[in-house]
């Protein structure tokens, strides 16, 4: 008479299932940024958390995006409203700019924005201690 030995393997298909739930699940809520910046540091600032979320950004050497779609500087104006037409939530632009970037690009896009009635905030750093 000859013993054998059964290993069950029902509760490793459960893991994996969860693993691979919580590997996808973790992978949707980060957003990693295609434009690569150096934000200014400010001490004070808070977290924002609208329904939506438009990222207007200019780099150091003056290229515009919005979210991660390069626009020419005169073309910035029609292409946000496009964008916001079919949008019925509230918006919230979120102005990022390289810290080295000219004040002129900046204000750009403050002026963009507040031409089209919309929240703006800075986007900058904390400062690391």
């Amino acid at each position: 008479m000859r013993n054998h030995s059964e290993m069950r393997a029902d509760s490793l298909s459960d893991i994996m299932f969860f693993l691979m739930l919580f590997f996808l699940i973790v992978s949707t809520m980060a957003a990693p940024q295609v434009i690569k910046m150096k934000l200014p540091k400010a001490d004070a600032g808070k977290s924002i958390t609208k329904k939506k979320l438009i990222q207007l950004s200019v780099t150091a050497d003056g290229k515009y995006f919005i979210d991660k779609n390069e626009v020419a500087p005169e073309d910035l104006e029609a292409q946000l409203t496009a964008d916001l037409k079919n949008i019925n939530e509230e918006v919230m632009v979120i102005v990022r700019a390289d810290k080295d970037t000219p004040w002129q690009d900046v204000v750009t896009l403050v002026a963009v924005s507040n031409k089209l009635k919309l929240n703006v905030s800075l986007a900058v750093e904390k400062p690391t201690s």
